[in-house]
């Protein structure tokens, strides 16, 4: 029976090629369901023989490992703008961010003014 493998939705097509590249690499024989039309469908690989299932998973889990690690590596060297780095690449978005947060602020404290 067939056994669903890796689930293609929302997946870059990146790492989707690179699952399949590992698949096939390894001699595993698999297929691929579209998500179709409406996306009604399940976009996915799936493998036919049951004794494949835990060489694909194995081998899946392990790339995946992988990237995690790579992908943490290169969010621990790229820091985080600070605000002030922020501001002067994009004001505008700074100021209607700003704006909508002290209009909120400001709405959630005048009902308790008003009582005083």
């Amino acid at each position: 029976m067939a056994q669903l493998i890796f689930a293609l939705k929302d997946v870059p097509e990146s790492e989707a090629n690179a699952i399949r590249s590992i698949l096939d690499d390894n001699g595993i024989i698999y297929y691929e369901t579209a998500a179709g039309r409406w996306n009604i469908s399940v976009a996915a690989l799936w493998v036919a023989d049951d004794e494949d299932y835990v060489p694909a998973r194995q081998l899946i889990n392990a790339y995946q490992i992988e990237l995690q690690q790579e992908l943490a590596k290169e969010q621990n060297e790229m820091p985080l703008p600070t605000l002030w780095q922020t501001f002067s690449h994009r004001p505008f978005t700074v100021i209607v961010f700003l704006t909508a947060v002290a209009i909120v602020l400001g709405l959630s404290i005048v009902p308790f003014l008003r009582f005083g």
